[in-house]
């Protein structure tokens, strides 16, 4: 499993808490993986919005360079919505372990929002760590409470078809969206090179050259 870090440039101080706390979640979780920070970094200049967080945070799982993303903004609620807009994105708002708990087990997406400065407060890492240790210490999607598994795998698979079925194709998306927005975002050098590196989808890999 490899899992994507990126955050906006508004929470830049907490980057590399993130993906502290994302890689000793996979060191210590049952499905095990590996981390891949993007930033924006705390010593980047670039400053990048939620909705530009959003749309690399779409090319990266459209294009299967990662398997999932761990991401946030000062409320972390503008970042899910903003991803939940996207093609490809099922993303959940995380605040505590309970929260990551049941949305790994029950909705199985594959991306949550943080609030990074809303309510993050002092010893506010300590939260985040937990948090992510709930998030992957088990299977995803599996089902929870067990009496009910079953059919909260069906509600969860009816759940990824609407999302597939509700949003347009990732590269035709993209090809509609603001020229300046697309542009702006494949700035973004760690996020683009990456998908060509490791992207899946030729699809996706040729509309970024396009660019």
């Amino acid at each position: 499993m490899r899992i994507g870090i990126i955050q906006a440039s508004s929470q830049r101080d907490k980057n590399e808490t993130l993906y502290a706390c994302a890689q000793s979640a996979l060191g210590r979780g049952s499905r095990g993986g590996q981390a891949v920070n993007y930033g924006v970094f705390p010593h980047e200049t670039a400053e990048y919005s939620y909705i530009e967080t959003a749309v690399c945070i779409s090319l990266l799982l459209s294009s299967g360079a990662v398997d999932f993303i761990v991401t946030g903004c000062s409320s972390g609620q503008g970042m899910m919505l903003a991803c939940n807009s996207l093609p490809g994105v099922l993303c959940g708002y995380v605040q505590n372990p309970q929260d990551a708990f049941l949305f790994g087990r029950i909705n199985g997406g594959n991306a949550v929002s943080f609030p990074l400065g809303l309510n993050y407060g002092w010893l506010g890492e300590i939260n985040l760590q937990c948090t992510l240790d709930k998030l992957f210490e088990g299977e995803f999607g599996c089902g929870y409470p067990p009496q009910d598994a079953e059919r909260k795998k069906r509600d969860t698979a009816l759940l990824h078809e609407i999302n597939r079925i509700a949003k347009r194709p990732a590269a035709e998306a993209f090809r509609s969206l603001d020229r300046g927005l697309m542009e702006k975002a494949l700035r973004w050098d760690a996020v683009r090179k990456d998908i060509l590196q490791n992207g899946r989808s030729e699809e996706i890999a040729a509309l970024i050259r396009s660019f």
